[in-house]
């Protein structure tokens, strides 16, 4: 291992030499990753002999390796591609459903991967926060490619091995490259690391008399003055939130504040990826109210069915409720989906019954919210914290004897996703007798999710946790975790005797899920306004 020279400027580390990386060769680069073989032939072609020993480079071929094979792939899931033609025959509503939202994922997988791209624009792997984003948004473009598999797990096993064949090499590509930027965080972090303290008072010292009215209302004496002001009676610049959302700019920095005044907006919502740092109030979760119904049980994927969706980095909801009315027998039906770096939820009731809010990947963090379901009803693949807030579980079907909070998608071993439950109240939403009601249950290999600091009613079975299928015990891979919580539900000496499950983690090891440690909070949650916990 070679010696790394930083110098200091405004605060930021950068190289200024490197005479060696700490990979030694293609082969030790290969060796950390999932897929070796893979690897090397993806890299080897790459290599300038000039550039043999930096690892920087090593990692920035890899994302050029998996960008060129998704861009390929992509084609094939075109509506003149081979995929699209092979399948046009078919008349099932479900099969043309996951073909489209492929579409869209792939798309959004090279978008995402597009910023991870080292450049002049966004620093270099010196600085912790680069590697934290890039790991994040590397880690994002995998659930992308996922969540297009997972849409055809109905579909016919021919069809279904037919997508897995087609993402397998750019599937196995994003994996290396998340390898690598971990193991290039992990080296850098040990050599480097530097701590930020912040507060977390509220309201937030640090921000303006402006910025703090934006969220926080702690000065009533100032008014918000929004963007745009959607009304459902006509007394605002739009009737719907869909309209209001065209007229935000593209890629912008900038804070843009739509108001939705207090109504029922029956409408399917989408911020677009391109649509930045989106900030949306209502009138209180019980006021302004987005509601739709869609539902797997009609033929789209769970990724289609979100009442609301978010794909803009920066988004900030506060006082609203976001609603899918399609009930329990209809199966998952999403009503907030996020995929959207750095979102805030503040305030905000999420209600549905299957798979109510969809965590699906990048950072996120939820603060005194109220989130109703029954199965599943907390799933995805982000990085999330969720704080303050009451979790209420619904009874479902009366032949439906379980429920589960929690599914969460972590699939590879370097992913760095998972569900952080803290200081929150899991409650019954009405009466659950003959119900048993679980922690979670593994949705994948590497299914990660701690509950901490919580009140956990006696709704919660003795057995804490639930496997995905029937009684088969799930891989040791898993991370299922309690720490600290109190209530009849907290206590753990029958919890089900799995590898994987952790009912006495010490302090350091929780640390790991809080706002600061897990999702770098401290960074980027203080200028939205929205108090937060920052440790434990």
């Amino acid at each position: 291992m070679s010696l790394i020279v930083f110098v200091v400027i405004n605060s930021n580390f950068l190289i200024v030499s490197q005479s060696k990386s700490f990979f030694s060769s293609i082969g030790e680069v290969c060796d950390i990753t999932p897929y070796p073989t893979t690897c090397y032939h993806s890299l080897t072609p790459l290599i300038n002999q000039k550039y043999k020993y930096d690892s920087n480079v090593y990692y920035e071929l890899s994302i050029n390796a998996s960008m060129n094979e998704l861009a390929r792939v992509s084609k094939d899931f075109a509506e003149e591609g081979t995929l699209f033609q092979n399948f046009e025959n078919t008349k099932e509503k479900k099969l043309e459903s996951a073909l489209e939202s492929c579409r869209e994922l792939l798309d959004l997988a090279l978008y995402n991967l597009n910023w991870t791209v080292p450049t002049n624009n966004n620093a270099n792997l010196a600085a912790k926060e680069t590697r934290e984003n890039f790991k994040t948004w590397v880690n994002g473009a995998g659930a992308d490619l996922e969540t297009c598999i997972d849409g055809f797990d109905y579909a016919p096993r021919e069809v279904r091995k037919v997508v897995i064949e087609k993402l397998k090499k750019s599937t196995r590509l994003v994996s290396n490259s998340l390898a690598i930027i971990c193991k290039i965080d992990e080296y850098m972090s040990e050599h480097k690391e530097r701590s930020i303290k912040q507060r977390s008072d509220w309201p937030p010292t640090w921000l303006s008399t402006k910025d703090r009215a934006v969220l926080g209302k702690s000065n009533p004496r100032v008014k918000l003055k929004p963007n745009v002001v959607v009304a459902a009676d006509g007394t605002g610049n739009c009737k719907t939130i869909s309209a209001a959302l065209k007229v935000v700019p593209q890629n912008s920095n900038k804070r843009f504040v739509i108001y939705v005044k207090k109504g029922v907006y029956y409408e399917n919502v989408r911020v677009d990826k391109t649509k930045w740092n989106v900030m949306m109030f209502g009138d209180g979760m019980d006021n302004t109210i987005v509601s739709g119904n869609l539902n797997a049980a009609s033929g789209i994927t769970t990724f289609f069915s979100a009442t609301f969706a978010v794909y803009g980095k920066g988004f900030i909801a506060q006082d609203m409720r976001f609603q899918n009315t399609a009930g329990p027998a209809k199966g998952q039906a999403v009503a907030l989906l996020s995929t959207a770096d750095q979102s805030v939820f503040y305030r905000c009731r999420i209600d549905g019954y299957q798979d109510t809010l969809y965590t699906h990947s990048m950072r996120q963090f939820y603060r005194d919210c109220k989130i109703y379901g029954t199965i599943d009803f907390i799933f995805g693949d982000s990085s999330v914290v969720i704080q303050n807030s009451n979790i209420l579980v619904k009874k479902s079907l009366p032949r439906q004897k379980i429920n589960v909070i929690t599914a969460q998608g972590k699939s590879g071993m370097h992913g760095v996703s998972g569900i952080s439950i803290q200081n929150c109240n899991v409650l019954p939403a009405g009466n659950l007798s003959g119900v048993k009601t679980y922690l979670g249950r593994p949705w994948k290999d590497y299914s990660t999710t701690i509950f901490m600091e919580s009140m956990l009613e006696r709704l919660i079975d003795p057995q804490g946790w639930h496997p995905w299928t029937g009684n088969v015990v799930p891989p040791d891979t898993i991370y299922y975790a309690e720490y600290n919580n109190r209530g009849p539900g907290a206590v753990t000496k029958n919890r089900v005797n799995w590898k994987g499950v952790r009912t006495n983690v010490t302090k350091k090891e929780a640390s790991r899920f809080t706002v600061t440690s897990f999702i770098n909070g401290v960074g980027w949650i203080p200028t939205t306004g929205v108090p937060f916990q920052p440790d434990l």
